[in-house]
């Protein structure tokens, strides 16, 4: 069979917003062929099919509903993560 799945992902060192970066990756059979990156603020394509697909998007609304991304879901886990792990240490 085939595997198709998306990943978000948060990567963060601290709670201040500029220190988090915003992941959004796309992946068939393993392979990640296309990703949003907040750090670089447009999708990008890995495979030929993600090149194809990475001109669409970025030409497109999903890339403005991307670049929300951070704030909306980042900023707010990344406060309420961090403020359970520091109570719990």
């Amino acid at each position: 069979g085939f595997l198709h799945y998306m990943v978000d992902n948060c990567e963060f060192n601290s709670s201040k917003l500029n220190d988090i970066e915003y992941i959004y990756s796309h992946y068939y059979n393993k392979l990640e062929y296309i990703r949003f990156s907040s750090s670089v603020g447009k999708f990008v394509g890995y495979t030929e099919v993600g090149i194809k697909n990475a001109e669409r998007l970025n030409n497109g609304p999903e890339v403005i509903t991307r670049r929300a991304q951070k704030e909306r879901v980042c900023f707010h886990n990344v406060g309420v993560f961090t403020e359970s792990a520091l109570t719990k240490s």
